[in-house]
């Protein structure tokens, strides 16, 4: 078995990719996509919604790449489930994966437990991490998340609501809140079939899903391993939400999407039935600019942000 595409991705190894792809056949070009979705932080608020964001999280991070026909794995991290509040969210949690994994035809083959994890100052964060194990038909034609060009319309697909609830925005800010992302099943299945189909087309350069962080985490993320900059425009996301919320918010199943322009009426007629918003362009110059209802509102080199987020920022 061989590695056709790694995590860290770019010409640097600056970006985190959303999926690896193996090649476990010698004569063959199909190929294996591995994902993985987590946030622990959602648990604190809702075990069931935090189960439920993990798996969307695996899926898209497969999608993303070009995965499909999608099985997964969980690892439960868990206190003392005899304990009546421990075992309250275990059960909730279970549902949620029983309930999404259906929805979303995506199987559980297997699993593991990690439970009385507690000490003298109480038990751990309900945790799942949730593994999604794809099919890709042509690792060939595998994508990867740094922005490919300069002048490309960058797409933002999927609902952005106003869930920061655990959030790393919120975390920043010393709070945890409570309007924890949620999973909406029928708009998510036709974001994941549009993406699957463009990347099918030869339609997508580039692509990456979003979560931590968010929009603005996302966008940095793919210009870091691209190289190019970008420019957006936020009210084109959402007209009338706060622009912090609209960088910040954790809504699931979204995704950045790199279009080049002489594609852009084909991924546009393909999208016409999803919420997508053409929200900018790469630029040739390495920085991120945002502007919000025309006003800017933030201009920053490639290089500043790249040392803030690869030194980290204490929590």
């Amino acid at each position: 078995m061989t590695m056709k595409l790694g995590h860290l991705q770019g010409e640097n190894h600056d970006g985190p990719g959303d999926a690896s792809v193996l090649k476990p056949l010698r004569n063959s070009w199909q190929g294996i996509v591995i994902s993985n979705g987590i946030n622990p932080e959602y648990g604190k608020i809702s075990p069931y919604w935090m189960a439920a964001s993990a798996i969307d999280e695996a899926i898209r991070n497969n999608i993303a790449v070009g995965g499909r026909r999608i099985a997964l794995l969980d690892n439960f991290c868990w206190g003392n489930p005899e304990k009546p509040e421990n075992l309250g969210s275990l059960v909730k949690a279970a549902q949620a994966c029983y309930d999404i994994a259906k929805v979303y035809r995506t199987p559980f083959i297997s699993g593991k437990d990690s439970l009385y994890n507690e000490s003298s100052s109480g038990a751990v964060t309900p945790t799942l991490l949730i593994s999604a194990m794809g099919i890709i038909p042509d690792i060939r034609m595998a994508v990867t998340m740094g922005f490919k060009g300069s002048g490309n319309y960058i797409y933002l697909a999927g609902d952005t609501g106003k869930e920061l609830g655990g959030s790393h925005y919120y975390k920043l800010n010393d709070c945890l809140g409570i309007s924890v992302p949620k999973v909406e099943p029928e708009k998510a299945i036709k974001t994941f079939k549009a993406v699957t189909e463009a990347t099918d087309r030869g339609l997508v350069s580039s692509c990456h899903d979003l979560s931590e962080g968010g929009l603005g985490v996302a966008l940095a993320e793919m210009c870091f391993a691209g190289g190019y900059g970008a420019e957006v425009e936020l009210s084109c996301v959402d007209g009338e939400l706060r622009e912090d919320f609209i960088l910040f918010s954790e809504s699931n199943s979204r995704f950045l999407i790199e279009v080049s322009p002489s594609r852009a009426g084909e991924f546009e007629e393909l999208f016409s039935d999803v919420f997508c918003s053409k929200i900018g362009k790469t630029l040739g110059k390495k920085e991120i600019v945002v502007f919000s209802r025309d006003k800017n509102i933030l201009a920053e080199g490639l290089d500043g942000l790249k040392k803030a987020w690869q030194t980290g920022v204490r929590l």
